[in-house]
């Protein structure tokens, strides 16, 4: 998998991103676990990648959500035994 950014939000520590092949779009969070650090990614629709670019309030509710484990069936890639914290 290849992640291009589309929008990167430096100050909050997320982005928004897509995924070359599959063209599927996603917020990227950094998370740590105690020995590593990695990102989550959450899918999003185009509907609501457009919203996002345009309205940053609607954008850092998804994320605190995200942070919050409230949009867990949105996870690439499921989280494993010994779950990071946001960044």
């Amino acid at each position: 998998m290849k992640f291009v950014a589309i929008k990167v939000f430096r100050d909050d520590w997320f982005s928004i991103e897509q995924e070359t092949q599959s063209g599927k779009f996603y917020i990227t969070i950094p998370v740590d676990n105690g020995m590593v650090e990695y990102s989550e990614y959450y899918e999003i629709n185009e509907d609501e990648l457009d919203n996002f670019l345009n309205n940053l309030d609607s954008v850092k509710k998804f994320v605190k959500d995200c942070r919050d484990h409230l949009n867990d069936d949105r996870l690439l890639i499921k989280p494993g035994k010994i779950r990071g914290k946001p960044l």
